[in-house]
C-alpha cells in the first residue's frame, strides 16, 4: 500500500531516499580506532589474494551503459503498468540509497584509518559502491528523477553501529544482495520477455561485486573469532532474523514487480535466503531453519501486520495512531517469536573463502 506521494518528481525521490523506517536502508557510522585496530594476520594467503582480486578490478568497465540501453528503455518500459512503475521506481530508489550508504560508511573508515588492510580494502569497496549508486541513478534520471547524492549524504539521517554490528549487517547486506541479484537474472535469463527494464542485464557481474565485499567482512569475521562465538551468537541470530524479516516484508509490499518477473514474491524469497544459508555457513555457525512452519508463518505475520501499519497511516487522526503503536507491538512480539525459534548449528569450514556459484 502506498502511503507516501507517489516518485514522480525528483524531490519526491529524494525525499523516499531519506525515509528513516524500520523497512528503508539506514546511513551507518562505527568507531574508527576500533576498526584501525583490526588483524587480519592469521589469514594473510587469503587476505592478499582477495586484495590482488579487487586491485584487478575486473568490473571496470562493466558499468557502462550501451547505445540500446534508452532505447531499450523507451520500448520496454514505456509499456509497463502505473503500478510496476511505481514499484520499479522504488526499487530503484532504495536499492541506490542502500548502495550509496555502503559508499559512505567505506569512504569514512579508509580516510579514518592508518591500517594499511583495512584502508585499502575500504578504498576497493568505495570504489565499487559508488559505481552502482551511480549507474542506479543513471537509470532515475532517465526519468527525470535522479537523485542529487551530496544533499543525500548530508541530510539523511546516520545511525552508529559498533564494529561487530558492522560486520554482521554488512556481511549479510553483502551476501543477501548477491542471491537476490542472481536469483533475479537467472529468472530473466530464462524468460527473457519478461525483462521489462534494461539495468536488469548488468545483475550477473554486479552481483559478483556484492559477493566479494562479502567475502572481505567474512575474513575480517574469521581473523577474529570471538565474533562468532558465546554471546556474539545472539547478535548473529538478531541479524539474521531482522536482515530476513525486512526483506521479506519489503518484497511483499512490491508484488506488482515480482509479478511482472514472472516470480512469487514468496517463493522468490525463500529461494534467497535458502542461497544466503548456504553462503554464510562459511562464518556464522549457525542459520535460521527457514522451512520451520512457525518461521513461515510468523514472516506472514510481519507482513500482515505491516499492511495494517500502512492502512493506520493513511487513515491518520488519533484512532490511526493509536492502532499503529498496537500494531507495532504486535510486529515486535511476532519478531520475538522468530528470535526464539531454534537454529540450525554447524562447524564452520576450514577453508573461507567461496566462490559465487549460484
Amino acid at each position: 500500500m502506498q502511503t507516501t506521494p507517489s516518485i514522480d518528481t525528483p524531490q519526491a525521490a529524494g525525499l523516499k531516499a531519506k525515509e528513516d523506517t524500520l523497512l528503508t536502508p539506514r546511513f551507518y557510522t562505527t568507531d574508527f580506532a576500533a576498526m584501525d585496530r583490526i588483524d587480519v594476520s592469521s589469514l594473510r594467503a587469503d587476505w592478499d589474494a582477495m586484495l590482488a582480486e579487487y586491485e584487478g578490478d575486473n568490473n571496470h568497465d562493466h558499468f557502462q551503459r550501451t547505445p540500446e540501453f534508452a532505447a531499450e528503455v523507451a520500448e520496454r518500459f514505456s509499456q509497463v503498468t502505473p503500478e510496476l512503475r511505481q514499484e520499479f521506481l522504488d526499487f530503484l530508489v532504495s536499492s541506490l540509497t542502500s548502495e550509496f550508504s555502503g559508499c559512505i560508511l567505506y569512504n569514512e573508515i579508509q580516510k579514518n584509518v592508518k591500517n594499511p588492510d583495512i584502508k585499502a580494502l575500504m578504498r576497493f569497496m568505495t570504489r565499487d559502491e559508488s559505481r552502482h549508486a551511480g549507474f542506479i541513478n543513471q537509470s532515475l534520471k532517465d526519468f527525470g528523477l535522479g537523485i542529487d547524492l551530496g544533499d543525500l549524504k548530508r541530510t539523511k539521517a546516520y545511525t552508529y553501529f559498533k564494529p561487530k554490528y558492522i560486520f554482521y549487517a554488512t556481511y549479510l547486506s553483502e551476501k543477501i544482495g548477491y542471491a537476490r541479484y542472481i536469483t533475479i537474472y537467472r529468472q530473466l535469463e530464462r524468460e527473457p520477455d519478461k525483462r521489462f527494464h534494461p539495468i536488469f542485464r548488468w545483475f550477473e557481474r554486479w552481483c559478483n561485486d556484492e559477493f566479494r565485499h562479502g567475502e572481505s567482512f567474512a575474513l575480517i569475521m574469521r581473523a577474529q573469532p570471538h565474533l562468532l562465538r558465546g554471546a556474539n551468537l545472539l547478535w548473529i541470530r538478531f541479524f539474521l532474523v531482522a536482515v530476513y524479516a525486512t526483506m521479506y516484508v519489503r518484497d511483499h509490499t512490491r508484488p506488482q514487480l515480482k509479478a511482472a518477473m514472472g516470480l512469487d514474491p514468496t517463493a522468490y524469497d525463500y529461494e534467497v535466503f535458502r542461497i544466503t544459508n548456504a553462503i554464510t555457513q562459511q562464518v556464522f555457525p549457525i542459520s535460521l531453519d527457514i522451512d520451520h512452519p512457525v518461521l513461515r508463518a510468523c514472516m506472514s505475520r510481519l507482513f500482515e501486520i505491516q499492511t495494517r501499519i500502512d492502512a493506520a497511516k493513511a487513515r491518520g487522526g488519533a484512532v490511526g495512531k493509536l492502532r499503529q503503536v498496537g500494531l507495532a507491538l504486535a510486529g515486535l512480539a511476532t519478531f520475538a517469536r522468530l528470535y526464539c525459534l531454534p537454529v540450525r548449528r554447524h562447524a564452520l569450514p576450514a577453508q573461507v573463502r567461496m566462490a559465487p556459484a549460484w
